[in-house]
């Protein structure tokens, strides 16, 4: 089985880091967190410390199936500052089967400025769409586009992690990682009948 990496630096947003790995695990996918500081301690944005399994430094990243990127704020702008990440983020942009998701700030901060959503459609937290040149930008929690899967924000971070749980296993694996959590969406688009 390949393996999956949530990054977590400095400022990041604690709901949208913690709930993509809550869910990937639970649909039994190897992910693992990351923190692109120096130590396996790193603070969100809500002061909250947690510890990462893996520092950036220390680790291999051969053929990695998913690369996550949490929002929040400085942590978006974090991600994006720290040049061995943006590598690693274009070459899996141009590898076979790799696909990237985000949410919150990343998308626009992170991959919008590094001109990966160029002809993408996407989505992120409001106010960040200017920095997402060349892509279809749709108001939509989440949004579905080739190898991204993108997030508008914290209230989503659950219907965004079953998405790509549902993209990388299928609508069983994800649907069965939903009910399991007594979520029960008609379909796992947020936005149709989200609130019954």
């Amino acid at each position: 089985m390949k393996q999956s990496f949530v990054f977590l630096a400095a400022g990041f947003e604690e709901i949208e880091a913690l709930t993509v790995v809550d869910v990937m695990r639970r649909a039994g996918m190897d992910v693992q967190t990351v923190s692109i500081t120096s130590a396996l301690q790193v603070k969100g944005a809500h002061g909250i410390t947690v510890t990462a399994d893996l520092i950036y430094d220390n680790t291999l990243f051969s053929d990695p199936e998913w690369l996550v990127l949490p929002g929040g704020m400085p942590g978006a702008t974090n991600l994006y500052e720290f040049g061995p990440l943006q590598g690693l983020l274009r070459s899996q942009t141009e590898s076979k089967n790799g696909r990237i998701a985000a949410i919150c700030a990343s998308p626009g901060v992170v991959l919008g400025q590094l001109g990966l959503l160029k002809g993408e459609k996407a989505t992120c937290y409001p106010g960040f769409e200017h920095l997402m040149e060349g892509a279809e930008v749709i108001d939509a929690p989440v949004v579905v586009s080739n190898k991204f899967v993108l997030g508008n924000g914290p209230a989503f971070a659950l219907p965004w992690a079953l998405t790509l749980v549902m993209e990388a296993k299928g609508q069983e694996a994800s649907a069965k990682v939903a009910s399991g959590m007594l979520y029960y969406p008609t379909e796992l688009n947020p936005q149709d009948n989200f609130f019954g």
